[in-house]
C-alpha cells in the first residue's frame, strides 16, 4: 500500500489503551483469565451441546454455534491484544491487519443474526407449539445458520476491501487496541466518504433488521405468555427466553454504545471501553448466561458430573 511519499505500510501500532504502560501487569492478567474463561465457558458448551442426546433441538443448536461465534471473533482480538501488552514494539503487519479485521467482521455480524434465529425460534416454540416441530426442521436451521454466516462474510470482505484500499498518510499508529475500520481510516489521506457510507449502510441494515426481527419476535411472545392461564405455564415460557433476553440486551446495548459516541478523543477513550465489553466481556459471559438460567443446560451438566464422578 502506497504512502503520498511513496513509502510503503507494512505494519501498524496499536496504541491501545491511554496509559496502559503504567499499568500493562493489571491489564494482562485480567484480559489473560478473561480469555481463559472466554475458551473454557464457549468451548465447554460447544461439547456440552454435542454430547447431550437432550439439547439436540434447533435452539441448542443455534446455542451451541453462538458459542462458537463469540470465540472466534474474541479470539481474532484478544491473543494479539495480550501480547502487545507485553512487547515493547506494539505492532501488526499490514496483512495481519487485515486478517484479524475480516474475521472479527465476520464473525460478529454473524452473532447478530445467529441472536435473530433464536429468537425466532423461541417466537415459533412459544407462538404456534403445535408447528414448531414442521416449521423449525434441521433444513430450515441450517438455512438461518448458513444465511448468518454468509451475511457476516459480505459485510467484512466488502468493508474489508475498502478500508484498505485507501492511501495511508504519515502515521501507521492506530489508536485503538485492534484493527478497527475508524481508527484506521482516520490515518487515510484518501477520500473516505464512501468508505464511511457503505460502513453506515451495513451497520445501519444489520442492526435495523435484526433488532426489528427481535422487537417484533419478543411482542408476540410477551402477548402469548400473557394469553397462558396457568402461572406455572407462564414462568416456564418466560424462563425459556430469558437467557436469550439478557444475552441480546447486553450485547445491543454495548454494540449502541460503541456507535453513538463518536468525535471527541474522550469519545474515543469510552468507544474502547464499549468494545471491550463487546467484543471480550460478552463472549464470556454468554456461556454462564446460558448455564446458569437455563434448566435443560444444568440438567445436562449434572449429567455429565454424574457420568464423570
Amino acid at each position: 500500500m502506497e504512502q503520498n511519499n511513496g513509502t510503503q505500510v507494512t505494519e501498524f501500532i496499536l496504541l491501545g489503551f491511554a496509559g496502559q504502560h503504567k499499568s500493562w501487569y493489571i491489564l494482562f492478567t485480567v484480559f489473560l483469565l478473561t480469555y481463559v474463561t472466554t475458551f473454557v465457558g464457549n468451548t465447554g458448551m460447544i461439547l456440552l451441546i454435542k454430547i447431550d442426546s437432550c439439547l439436540h433441538t434447533p435452539m441448542y443448536f443455534f446455542l451451541q454455534h453462538l458459542a462458537f461465534v463469540d470465540l472466534c471473533y474474541s479470539s481474532a482480538i484478544t491473543p494479539k491484544m495480550l501480547q502487545n501488552f507485553v512487547k515493547t514494539e506494539k505492532s501488526i503487519s499490514f496483512i495481519g491487519c487485515m486478517v484479524q479485521l475480516l474475521v472479527y467482521g465476520t464473525f460478529a455480524t454473524s452473532n447478530c443474526y445467529i441472536l435473530a434465529a433464536m429468537v425466532v425460534d423461541r417466537y415459533v416454540a412459544i407462538c404456534n407449539p403445535l408447528h414448531y416441530p414442521m416449521v423449525m426442521t434441521q433444513r430450515i436451521c441450517i438455512q438461518l445458520l448458513v444465511g448468518s454466516y454468509l451475511i457476516g462474510f459480505l459485510n467484512a470482505t466488502i468493508n474489508t476491501s475498502l478500508t484498505f484500499s485507501v492511501n495511508f498518510c504519515e502515521s501507521n499508529k492506530i489508536n485503538h487496541f485492534f484493527c478497527d475500520e475508524s481508527p484506521i481510516l482516520a490515518l487515510s489521506c484518501s477520500n473516505i466518504d464512501l468508505n464511511i457510507m457503505v460502513l453506515m449502510v451495513f451497520v445501519g441494515f444489520n442492526l435495523t433488521f435484526t433488532v426489528s426481527v427481535i422487537i417484533i419476535s419478543y411482542i408476540y411472545i410477551l402477548a402469548a405468555i400473557l394469553k397462558i392461564s396457568s402461572t406455572a405455564g407462564r414462568r416456564k415460557a418466560f424462563f425459556t427466553c430469558a437467557s436469550h433476553l439478557t444475552a441480546v440486551t447486553m450485547f445491543y446495548g454495548s454494540l449502541s454504545y460503541m456507535y453513538l459516541h463518536h468525535g471527541s478523543p474522550e469519545s474515543l477513550e469510552r468507544k474502547k471501553i464499549g468494545s471491550v465489553f463487546y467484543s471480550i466481556l460478552i463472549p464470556m459471559f454468554n456461556p454462564l448466561i446460558y448455564s446458569l438460567r437455563n434448566q435443560d443446560v444444568k440438567e445436562a451438566l449434572k449429567g455429565i458430573r454424574k457420568k464423570c464422578f
